[in-house]
């Protein structure tokens, strides 16, 4: 093989429009943007030399490079709706080849499945390099009876005889595609335009990744399986931002006869609030709340606060510049929907067990702790132990 012709390449078409979910690339499925997820699991496979993201987008290419990936931008031409995938892989290889880039092996990926096993794109690299297939592509296994619609609305079985059930254990099974990546020789794409040819390999992914967003419902389903595949222990955050009521309080207060409010508070919280301010890690009280319990609360911690903020947002990010801290090194710890646009800028958006349903949909990580009962110190401990 040529020396200047690198192993293996993955390419992540990723356009700004879509009909369906607009922006559907840079949603977020387990807090983190679709785009970036696909990043993310390009590099865990360890075995590409470079991920490439195909863009026409200025804010997809800005969270695709903070994820790790090189930018290609695409033109206007193989940007919209019917603009074939294969044209902008195509035109992502001359991109790299007019930099003196070649690649033995293209790995395409599609953002829109969030649940993209590295595991198994890695296993189809291996195949194709080793020859055991020119194109593979990732496919769920599947027992299951096939039926379609006839011309005159009667149904007809497809896999099987529709006399005939036989058990599960008597029947070969057939391979669902999921969309999630295809693994193919460079010079077969080359020559054939198509993600398929050649000799034809199965890569089998586990069933419970094998969902592809194309409309809300399916979003919203990604969401809520997020939660079962990949809630993590560790928060590697190097900056640590709250919310205040429903946070470090169980988002309740006590008004007395002249109007004061008073508020519920965990000691176990400011022992590790302590413990965060030791480690010399920067935190940052941000509240909406204009009572002055909430800086009597900041105050008693050691701990800066900016309250009375209406927008967290615009807040956030002029406090991470002033701390030389990149958002994507912030954890910032939520409760309810006016959380949602500060949650949604950092690498690590947190919610509280307690939260607002959609707040713990858009989480990144989801405590197992209530708000106002050690929600605080669970986040640190996370934090510290990265």
């Amino acid at each position: 093989m040529d020396e200047r012709v690198r192993p293996a390449v993955a390419i992540i078409p990723a356009r700004g429009g879509s009909k369906q979910i607009p922006r559907k690339n840079l949603e977020r499925v387990g807090g983190v943007p679709l785009v970036a997820r696909a990043v993310h699991a390009a590099r865990a496979a360890a075995c590409f030399d470079l991920v490439v993201v195909s863009t026409d987008d200025d804010e997809i290419a800005a969270v695709a490079e903070e994820a790790g990936a090189r930018v290609v931008r695409r033109p206007a031409e193989l940007s919209g709706d019917t603009a074939a995938s294969e044209a902008a892989i195509l035109h992502a290889l001359d991109e790299l080849e007019r930099d003196g880039e070649r690649f033995e092996i293209v790995a395409f990926l599609q953002a829109t499945s969030p649940f993209l096993p590295s595991a198994a794109l890695a296993g189809a690299v291996g195949d194709v390099r080793r020859g055991e297939s020119d194109s593979a592509f990732s496919a769920v296994e599947t027992y299951g009876f096939l039926w379609h619609r006839g011309t005159d609305g009667t149904a007809e079985a497809i896999n099987h005889e529709a006399g005939q059930r036989p058990r599960r254990q008597d029947r070969e099974p057939h391979y669902l595609e999921t969309g999630a990546f295809y693994v193919f020789r460079a010079d077969g794409f080359r020559a054939h335009r198509h993600r398929f040819f050649g000799r034809i390999g199965i890569a089998p992914v586990p069933e419970e990744t094998a969902i592809e967003i194309d409309d809300d419902a399916q979003l919203q389903a990604a969401r809520a399986l997020a939660v079962l595949h990949e809630r993590p222990g560790r928060v590697p955050a190097r900056a640590v931002v709250t919310d205040f009521d429903g946070v470090h309080t169980d988002d309740t207060a006590i008004i007395d006869a002249s109007g004061g409010e008073r508020v519920r508070v965990s000691r176990e919280d400011g022992m590790g609030v302590a413990l965060l301010r030791r480690a010399g890690v920067p935190m940052l009280i941000l509240s909406t709340e204009v009572n002055p319990v909430v800086r009597a609360r900041a105050d008693k911690l050691r701990v800066p606060v900016l309250h009375g903020i209406d927008d967290k947002e615009a807040a956030l990010r002029q406090w991470a510049r002033e701390q030389d801290v990149a958002l994507a090194d912030v954890a910032y710890l939520g409760n309810d929907v006016n959380d949602l646009p500060a949650m949604r800028i950092v690498g690590w958006p947190v919610a509280v067990a307690d939260a607002y349903p959609l707040v713990r949909a858009e989480a990144r990580v989801v405590l197992r702790r209530r708000g106002g009962d050690g929600a605080v110190r669970e986040l640190v401990e996370r934090v510290l132990s990265s």
